[in-house]
């Protein structure tokens, strides 16, 4: 699929969270206080993350009215011709029925030497859900029945997380990219799908369309990087990068590892109702740390994704801090950046109906 030409240059805009946006077209009904825009990120991108914002505040009024003008130049007639008919099939999905991800019940597939714990639900163009280090497709929160009221979701557990089983194969980033592609052929999709990723599902999306383009329509990385020399790593203390690696982190490191202690505090309720830590063996996450430890990252190779690619990241996340989204934008040829405020690693889980509302947009008009 072509990119449009709003999506010829990267594309930073960052979001206040508390301004909800009412419409699919968001950027061209927010307010200038509330966007900030760029096209100079090859050259801002070598900054750090203060003086990038700082450079992106600078040039807002430029480039605000030109990015207007280009989106109101886009046809919207886009008609997406993947067949998820054999996936509703399959499922014992109804044509028409908006099944939302509450109590539906698991399934499992065969692909390779694993059995693959997923759900599928919603109504619409499949959406698949790559999850991110420890994540189960219990976690993704209230996020899922938004998209699929126009979406035909599809969540899955990785390889010796949750309800999947972890095979006898070893565990590395090759390996995980063939599970999801054997996933997609496992669901007989014939045509390409929407992948989203997040964190380490983002890591994983990239190398999928990299090595299986035929199997990716967009292209969505929220909270991730392309790895190697050129990402900073998590923004947390030894120790407590390890304990969250070897599952042994408690209920307060594994909350700060995902959200704004501001955030904490002032959700705290909610928080205690609702947060679960993830159920996934020591001796599993250790085998994700190694085979994480010897991916070479997809940052030298990237530049030949022809896909159209969002990348979204919070502004406060210390787990892949944003400059790490940043850089997969400025290598990927008219990828668009979002940031939102206050976002922290689980941004998708603190703000889900902007998070959906930027997702539904996208995928609108490229």
């Amino acid at each position: 699929m072509n990119i449009p030409q709003i999506a010829t240059f990267v594309l930073i805009i960052s979001i206040f969270s508390s301004n909800i946006v009412s419409s699919l077209f968001f950027i061209s009904s927010l307010k200038p206080s509330v966007v900030y825009a760029t096209t100079s990120l090859d050259q801002s991108i070598r900054q750090s993350q203060e003086e990038l914002q700082s450079a992106i505040n600078r040039e807002v009024q430029r480039t605000f009215t030109e990015t207007i003008n280009n989106t109101s130049n886009i046809n919207l007639d886009v008609t997406n011709q993947t067949n998820v008919g054999q996936i509703q099939k399959n499922t014992s999905l109804h044509s028409g029925a908006i099944i939302t991800d509450n109590n539906l019940t698991s399934q499992k597939i065969k692909v390779g030497d694993i059995d693959i714990a997923y759900k599928v639900f919603g109504k619409g163009d499949p959406l698949l859900m790559i999850p991110g280090f420890s994540m189960t497709k219990e976690m993704w929160g209230p996020i899922l029945n938004e998209l699929s009221e126009n979406h035909t979701v599809i969540t899955l557990d990785n390889r010796g997380i949750g309800e999947t089983t972890a095979g006898n194969r070893a565990f590395s980033m090759d390996q995980f990219v063939n599970d999801t592609a054997g996933f997609i052929e496992a669901l007989e999709i014939e045509k390409p799908v929407d992948v989203l990723g997040l964190s380490l599902g983002g890591m994983i999306a990239q190398e999928l369309t990299l090595s299986h383009p035929e199997k990716v329509n967009h292209l969505i990385v929220i909270a991730s990087s392309c790895g190697g020399r050129e990402s900073l790593p998590p923004q947390l203390s030894p120790g407590d990068l390890q304990s969250m690696q070897t599952g042994t982190a408690n209920k307060s490191l594994f909350l700060h590892a995902l959200f704004p202690d501001k955030w904490i505090r002032e959700n705290s309720d909610e928080i205690n109702r609702t947060f679960i830590l993830p159920q996934v063996s020591q001796e599993n996450l250790l085998k994700y740390g190694e085979a994480l430890g010897k991916w070479k990252g997809s940052c030298n190779s990237i530049s030949t994704i022809d896909k159209p690619v969002l990348v979204m990241t919070g502004t406060e996340d210390i787990t892949s801090p944003p400059i790490n989204s940043l850089r997969i934008a400025e290598k990927v040829p008219g990828a668009w950046l979002i940031q939102i405020h206050d976002g922290g690693h689980g941004v998708m889980q603190q703000y889900p109906e902007t998070v959906n509302e930027i997702i539904e947009f996208f995928l609108s008009v490229t």
